[in-house]
């Protein structure tokens, strides 16, 4: 069994208790936006919640003196709940799987977005109305990471289905093609 599977396993189960114990407020999606987005940004922030060497006591503090001000009491309670159970370390899967739950029952379609650079809010909402006529969805919600790595482009997924238009794709495409047909080079006689 895979890493990422294990972790999805152990994701799952804190995923449907929040979605559960908040069925009636909308306010932990944005409060789970914020967090992922302030999580994301912020590396130093994201190796001490998944330190060992970091005491559970110091992870509470640090939670709670950069959140408490702008998340909701439940959500700094359920994030104090990873902490007390060691699973603080994964809580970008926990709540990445926690919106795909909320999302799925509300009919809300999620689109993974990942880009070299931030997007315009223009290229957002004119991403969205595209994802919208190609999904057949009334509502699309972009996760959108940003990865300098991919040099240009974006890498779209819904569901199962991948788009790359990405530099980075693409030169690996081109890398595969030639070395795919290095034999015909080779084999080429004089």
């Amino acid at each position: 069994m895979s890493n990422k599977s294990i972790i999805a396993k152990v994701s799952q189960p804190y995923a449907e208790a929040l979605l559960e114990s908040n069925k009636n407020t909308g306010s932990v999606n944005e409060d789970t936006s914020m967090f992922l987005e302030t999580l994301s940004s912020s590396k130093e922030l994201k190796s001490s919640l998944s330190s060992p060497m970091v005491s559970n006591d110091s992870k509470k503090s640090i939670l709670k003196d950069v959140f408490q001000e702008q998340l909701g009491a439940g959500f700094i309670s359920f994030l104090m709940v990873l902490v007390d159970r060691n699973r603080i370390g994964v809580v970008e899967t926990i709540l990445e799987k926690y919106l795909e739950l909320a999302y799925k029952v509300s009919a809300v379609t999620i689109a993974n977005v990942t880009t070299a650079i931030p997007l315009s809010p223009e290229q957002h909402d004119s991403l969205t109305s595209k994802l919208k006529q190609m999904t057949s969805a009334e509502e699309v919600k972009l996760v959108i990471t940003v990865e300098p790595e991919l040099i240009g482009g974006f890498i779209i997924q819904v569901d199962s289905k991948v788009v790359d238009t990405s530099l980075k794709g693409q030169l690996k495409q081109i890398a595969s093609y030639l070395e795919s047909d290095s034999s015909k080079f080779y084999s080429l006689s004089f």
